[in-house]
């Protein structure tokens, strides 16, 4: 049984720097891609402290709830909507400060304040999911937030 992740950094990128190996090593050697969705949320979520972490899966043209940490959320989102389904349409890392001043934001929590959200590609560079990261505090993420969790997606095998 896996341990609970150990961070004992004092910086973000410290944080993120420490958790990287530890997640790694929980996914290698697993080829079922919801349990490496599974344990990376709560890695995430207890490790980085995060409010609310998950995947949403593209699936039937919309995106699809999948594997996450935190308060009960939206189950499925349309392309363009919101802050996932804008990540989705862009193919891009959207990271807002203040949710509430994003056009469109879908609340799911009233609790969240900023979000970042990263497209996750196939080998085809078409989207296939996203990764969905809030907290309950504003302007929370940025560049560094972006760096380390586009490296922990890029962990997952598809």
């Amino acid at each position: 049984m896996a341990e609970d992740l150990k961070l004992t950094a004092d910086t973000k990128e410290g944080k993120y720097k420490e958790a990287l190996p530890q997640i790694k090593a929980l996914v290698d050697g697993e080829a079922d891609m919801v349990a490496n969705m599974a344990n990376i949320c709560a890695a995430l979520k207890f490790g980085m402290n995060f409010f609310w972490v998950g995947f949403y899966v593209v699936k039937n043209d919309q995106l699809v709830l999948g594997p996450f940490q935190g308060p009960v959320a939206c189950t499925r989102i349309n392309m363009g909507k919101g802050v996932c389904g804008t990540a989705w349409q862009k193919k891009e890392t959207i990271i807002v400060a203040d949710v509430d001043a994003f056009p469109g934001h879908i609340a799911c929590s009233s609790r969240s304040k900023s979000e970042i959200v990263l497209p996750i590609m196939d080998p085809q560079n078409n989207v296939i999911g996203v990764f969905d990261v809030d907290s309950d505090e504003l302007n929370s993420f940025d560049k560094t937030d972006e760096l380390y969790l586009s490296k922990i997606i890029n962990l997952l095998k598809f």
